[in-house]
Parts: C-alpha cells; sequence; structure tokens
C-alpha cells in the first residue's frame, strides 16, 4: 500500500532554541505487493507549526441501563495481547528507511501515536545502533496514548558525530522546552541512544527531563570487538552487491518469499510459547538479511563502533553532570555492551535512579515479545505530566490484557479459594453478588487486612470485572521505594502499583474522595496485615477516627467489608516474636523495619508496635475465601454534623463494628457449606464444567 513519507529535517548548522523545523522533503515508500501484508507504520511530519488539538482517546458514553456493555474488563479473558507487531514488522519498515536516500539526521513522529492525550509528555526516542529509529515500533500504539512521540531517524551514509548528534539533540529539547516549559521531556535510549540521552542531560540539568534507559552501553567487550573489528577490515565493501549478484538473494525473490510465508506461519498466534517465537524471528530475520546488510554496510559498523567508543568515554565523564530522574533497563543477557558492574555504579552517581533488570531480554529487548515499555512505565511510576509525579492524576489504568495477566499470575491461589463475594442491598438483603455495591463514587472500603494481603488480587480484580469498580488502595510508602541493597525486589509490588496503590497520606486520601475514587482503606495498617499467631480477625484500628469527618466533607460512603479463610490456607509457625528470638531474623527483620519506616511511630498502643517481616507459613489443604461487603453508611449532607469529635467517633465505631459483625457471620455461615474444602469444589467443577460458579451456604 504506497503511501507519501513526509518527514523534517533538522540541519546540523547552528541555529537559535527557538528554532524549528524549516525543511521539508518527500518520498515515496515502495508498494507492498503480499496481500497478507497490511501497511505497519505510518508516518506524520514534525513541524514548524504548533500541532492540531489532540483527539484524544474516545470514550463512550455513559448509560446507567448499560454497565455491563461499558465494563471494558468483562471479557478480559478474550482480550489479546497489547502489543502485537514483531520483529518482522520492524524488518519491513526498515526497508524503506535504509533506501531513504540519505541525508542529515531528522525526526519523525508515526501516525499511531497521534492519538495521544492533551497534556501529554514529549518523548524522544534515540535510536542504538541500527539507526532507523523503529526501535519502539512495538510499542507505539500504546506508548503513544500517553505520550508525543518524536523518532530520531540516522540514515544509513550520514557521518554525523556523537558530538554533533548531541548538539541536535539538545538544540530540540531546548526549542520544545521553552515552547511548553511546564512539560516533562522524555529521553528514551537504547544502547548508544542512551549514551546521547545521559549527555544531553548533562549539559541540560536545569532542563526537565526524565531518562530511560534500555541497555545503555556501558562499555565494549574487547573479547568480541576486536575480532569482529579485524573481520570488518578485510572484508569487501560490496557485500551486498555480491549477495545479491553471486547468490541470487534479493528482496522479493522466491526464497525470500519463502521465508517471509514461514515467518507468517510461525507467529506467536498460532505458535504459541518461546519456540513459536523463536522460529518466527529466525524465519524473519532470514527473509529480510538483504535489509540487515544494507543497513549495517562495512563502512557504517566501522563508524558506529568507533563512535560507541566516543560515546561511552563521554559519558563516563559527564554522567556526574546528570540531574534527571533516570530509569535503567538493562537485559539479562547482553554481554557485549552492558557490564553490570557499572549498572551499579550508574545507579549510586545518578540522584534519582532506579533499576529494573531484564533477566529474560538479550541484545534487543525492545524487539522482543516479552517486554512491554508502556507497562513497566506503570509499574514503575515513572510518568508524570508534570514537575513530578501524582499518584492520583498520572495513574493510569491498567488494560484487560495487563490486568488479566495479573489474574493469571493468582490464578492458582483464585482456583483454589474459589472466592464467594457477598453483598447488601439498600433494602438490606444479603445476595450473592456484588450488586450492593456503589456504583458512583466518592465510596471508602474499610475492612480486615489479612496476613501478607491474601485477599487483596481476588477482590480488587473481581470489581474489576464484575462491575468496572476500580479500588485504590492506600498502601504503605514502602511499597514505593527504591531502596539500594533492599532484602526485597521491588518488582514484589508491581501488582500494586499497577492496580492503582497510593502511599497512605491526608492528602492522597483526600486527593482522592475529591476526584470521587473508590478508596480501599485498612485502619489497621502493617500491624493487621503482619500479624502474629493467634491474631486472626483482629482489628487493630486506632482508638479515634481518622477517615470519617474528611469522608463527610464529600458525601462518601462508607462500605464496611470482612473477609475470611486465612485460617484455611496456612499456619503461621514462625512470626515476629518468635524471629526476634533468632539472631541472622533478628537482624533482617530490624533492618526492614527501619528501609520501611513506622507510620505510627510514637503511638504507645498496640497499633505502634510494627514490624517488617516475611512470616513463617506452612500451607495447609486450601478451604475456601468469604468476603462479605455490608450495608453502605451514607455521609452525603453530614459535613456540619460530623464536625463534632464525638459524632464523628459513632460513625467510626459503627463501621469497627460493622467490619466485626462481617467476619463472624462468615465465619459461622461457612460451618454450612458443603464446598468449603477442596475435594467436593473439585467433584463439583468436574461434573459440571470448570468454570462453573460452585454454590455455597444459604443465605
Amino acid at each position: 500500500m504506497g503511501f507519501t513519507l513526509l518527514r523534517s529535517i533538522f540541519g546540523l548548522c547552528a541555529v537559535s532554541s527557538s528554532s524549528r523545523v524549516t525543511d521539508f522533503y518527500s518520498s515515496n515508500l515502495r508498494r507492498r505487493t503480499s496481500a497478507s501484508k497490511q501497511q505497519l507504520t505510518a508516518i506524520k511530519s514534525v513541524t514548524s507549526t504548533h500541532p492540531p488539538p489532540s483527539r484524544g482517546i474516545r470514550r463512550r458514553r455513559k448509560n446507567k441501563d448499560d454497565k455491563v456493555l461499558d465494563n471494558p474488563y468483562s471479557k478480559m479473558e478474550m482480550a489479546r495481547p497489547d502489543l502485537r507487531k514483531s520483529l518482522s514488522d520492524f524488518l519491513e519498515e526498515a526497508r524503506d528507511f535504509v533506501g531513504d536516500g540519505g541525508g542529515p539526521p531528522r525526526w519523525f513522529s508515526p501516525l499511531e501515536c497521534r492519538a495521544h492525550a492533551q497534556g501529554s509528555p514529549l518523548l524522544l526516542f534515540l535510536p542504538g545502533i541500527d539507526g532507523t529509529g523503529l526501535g519502539l515500533i512495538r510499542h507505539h500504539k500504546k506508548l503513544g496514548e500517553i505520550f508525543d512521540i518524536w523518532c530520531l531517524h540516522i540514515p544509513v551514509s550520514d557521518r554525523t558525530s556523537f558530538k554533533d548528534l548531541v548538539k541536535l539533540i539538545e538544540r530540540t529539547v531546548k526549542s520544545e522546552n521553552y515552547r511548553l516549559p511546564n512539560r516533562p521531556i522524555y529521553l528514551v535510549g537504547e544502547s548508544i541512544g542512551a549514551c546521547l540521552a545521559l549527555d544531553v542531560a548533562a549539559r541540560n540539568p536545569n532542563i526537565d527531563l526524565s531518562l530511560i534507559l534500555v541497555n545503555p552501553a556501558t562499555h565494549v567487550n574487547n573479547f568480541m570487538s576486536k575480532p569482529l573489528l579485524g573481520m570488518l577490515n578485510v572484508l569487501p565493501d560490496g557485500i551486498p552487491t555480491l549477495l545479491e549478484d553471486v547468490f541470487g538473494f534479493k528482496q522479493g525473490d522466491p526464497l525470500t518469499g519463502m521465508l517471509d510465508a514461514l515467518s507468517n506461519e510461525f507467529s506467536v498466534q498460532r505458535m504459541g510459547g518461546v519456540g513459536g517465537g523463536m522460529l518466527r524471528d529466525l524465519f524473519a530475520v532470514s527473509a529480510n538479511l538483504p535489509t540487515l546488510i544494507r543497513m549495517f554496510p562495512k563502512e557504517t559498523l566501522l563508524w558506529k563502533l568507533e563512535m560507541l567508543k566516543c560515546a561511552i568515554s563521554s559519558v563516563n565523564a559527564h554522567i556526574y553532570s546528570v540531574r534527571a530522574e533516570t530509569l535503567i533497563l538493562p537485559s539479562g543477557r547482553d554481554k557485549w555492551l552492558l557490564n553490570e558492574e557499572d549498572i551499579v555504579r550508574y545507579s549510586r552517581t545518578l540522584p534519582k535512579c532506579i533499576v529494573r533488570k531484564l533477566d529474560d531480554n538479550g541484545q534487543f529487548p525492545l524487539l522482543e515479545d516479552s517486554l512491554d515499555l508502556a507497562t513497566i512505565i506503570k509499574l514503575t511510576c515513572f510518568y508524570r505530566r508534570g514537575k513530578s509525579h501524582d499518584y492520583i492524576s498520572d495513574y493510569i489504568k491498567p488494560t484487560p490484557f495487563e490486568l488479566q495477566q495479573q489474574l493469571d499470575e493468582h490464578r492458582l491461589l483464585m482456583d483454589a479459594i474459589s472466592p464467594v463475594m457477598l453483598s447488601t442491598l439498600e433494602d438490606g438483603r444479603i445476595v450473592r453478588s456484588l450488586e450492593g455495591l456503589p456504583s458512583e463514587g466518592p465510596v471508602v472500603y474499610v475492612g480486615y487486612h489479612m496476613i501478607l494481603g491474601f485477599e487483596l488480587a481476588p477482590m480488587v480484580g473481581l470489581l474489576l470485572k464484575e462491575r468496572n469498580i476500580h479500588m485504590r488502595g492506600l498502601t504503605h510508602p514502602m511499597v514505593f521505594m527504591y531502596i539500594q541493597d533492599s532484602l526485597v525486589d521491588p518488582k514484589t509490588f508491581d501488582k500494586y502499583k499497577l492496580m492503582g496503590g497510593v502511599p497512605v497520606s491526608n492528602m492522597n486520601f483526600y486527593k482522592l474522595l475529591r476526584e470521587k475514587a473508590h478508596v480501599l482503606l485498612y485502619p489497621g495498617g502493617v500491624r493487621e496485615a503482619l500479624h502474629r499467631k493467634g491474631e486472626e480477625y483482629m482489628l487493630f484500628w486506632p482508638e479515634q477516627s481518622e477517615f470519617v469527618r474528611v469522608a463527610s466533607k464529600f458525601g462518601a460512603k462508607i462500605v464496611p467489608f470482612g473477609v475470611v479463610g486465612e485460617d484455611d490456607i496456612f499456619n503461621i509457625v514462625l512470626d515476629s516474636n518468635d524471629q526476634r528470638n533468632i539472631p541472622i531474623l533478628k537482624d533482617l527483620m530490624e533492618k526492614a523495619t527501619k528501609d520501611a519506616g513506622n507510620l505510627r511511630e510514637g503511638d504507645e498502643s498496640e497499633l505502634g508496635n510494627q514490624d517488617c517481616y516475611i512470616p513463617g507459613l506452612v500451607p495447609k489443604i486450601p478451604g475456601r475465601f468469604y468476603y462479605y461487603f455490608g450495608k453502605p453508611i451514607n455521609l452525603a449532607g453530614k459535613e456540619k454534623e460530623l464536625k463534632d469529635k464525638e459524632k464523628a467517633q459513632e460513625v467510626y465505631l459503627q463501621a469497627k463494628s460493622e467490619v466485626e459483625q462481617c467476619i463472624a457471620y462468615l465465619k459461622m455461615k461457612r460451618e454450612s457449606d458443603p464446598y468449603r474444602h477442596l475435594l467436593p469444589r473439585m467433584l463439583y467443577q468436574a461434573s459440571h464444567g470448570w468454570s462453573c460458579e460452585i454454590p455455597t451456604f444459604d443465605l
């Protein structure tokens, strides 16, 4: 499918910081001849005029009688992966960039990225050694919804030095910062592109930049590079011509056509798993071998390797001047340009640095199926539209596929506990559904916190899936901390951040209610979630109300809930009292408690006795989880009344009492559940189907 590519050219001559693109040229892309291929990445130019207002993300009009259809999570089991492009798409698009006729480096913006929301930050992608600027091709559509994306294209024949590339990017950064000074600018660099990003940040410490460094080139492995340089120096200059003329291996020939068809046949959709993906990529590379050879001719490779050495030397000299926040994504299997010791040094040198290792990725992680850059940005809370990240306004809800992945990670738990969800209607009737929960916020859910928060995944996931109710949990700040040499891998807390966890504070609670959110609050906090032996189903709430009066300002509803079942899946055999008697565990517990901090420090009650530790648990043959949401307590119109501390205390004690009643009700009723234990549930599913709803006690 032919279409015109309009690109913006940034000349290398000196221009003022407010200057934008001044010259354009167009080239027609070759027509696709295969009927099975569709247009992959359309391109729009980055022009000198202000862009038209974004259309944003189209939303359906709310319909009170259409709740199920409006819920994007109701059929998430059928959700397709968010990223559907592959290495084959990259190589096909690269054909047109390799044969673009040269010219200076320039910016382009993919049309797939045109739907970004109003106020989205700018993202400048700085390519790796390939220079095409297509390294984000798998991520264009998803990132394009939250960023205004520009990609740097460096033609194959271009010989711009590293220093001049830095100046080119710097001019763009200064120009955009001058035009929109309150908009953050993200520099996403891969390999040598990461070196460009670091150098630009070092030269502009006063500009609001955020760096995402994917597999940053920190050193050159001489064991691998010297033989490569030696081989390149003895190779003839006309390798691409020899390949075509002597071996008859040309793009579009029957041989490449056959390999291209095999690449499609072994796509992930038809042959799942790692094996299918590897075969698909193997055939894709084979089918596009002429493109790869033209992308990396001998002269270009020699130039890029020399530039790489210059880049690494420059970064090591300037890294101490970088003030920008940084997210480093090193691959676990890249041994050529990546040195783990350098990554550790970077993380300790850069003032605001997060390192998230990609254990299963190789040399080109952005083109691998297992990496979703937008999801990683969500999981690290690295997205912001202003000067700093706002956990409320900058939060991006999970896609149906992301939610399905989270539930799949807890699939074993979900299948083992077969959760029963009960709620209370306005007339006081108890129903086995979530029908009794308010649809509109603000709502505050207060309840009992199981050990290690085992109740969270089923509850939050099912509320989203069945009612499209997104619970924003007020979470201990340790979930959002990145501490050097921490005892806990930060990835452990990914699910809390993806599902909308917010650091607990009075201000965040106020802002959530102002946004009419559904807020999940555990007054018992860490003390309740890390309780000790014999403390199951005990509430460790403060003596004084801490949330009622704030909730009343917004006319919120308070929904008390109880959950039982932890004593049916494990026993606590090693609690904090036991671990204090074991020197090694005592030291670990004290370090973890110090790192996490005590939000109740100074509280002389039992609530202030908070220890951060991993309890020793012995699993049982799993029983069942039961959730019971009580009748909402409506605070609308009671703001003046609840300014009286005594009145607010009465509502607080009412909510606490109803949580205790919910727990007592569930503990009593589960005794009459014929399917409380695992074996009867398995037998029922074997005869009625594995996806059927398992009955429970009579209501």
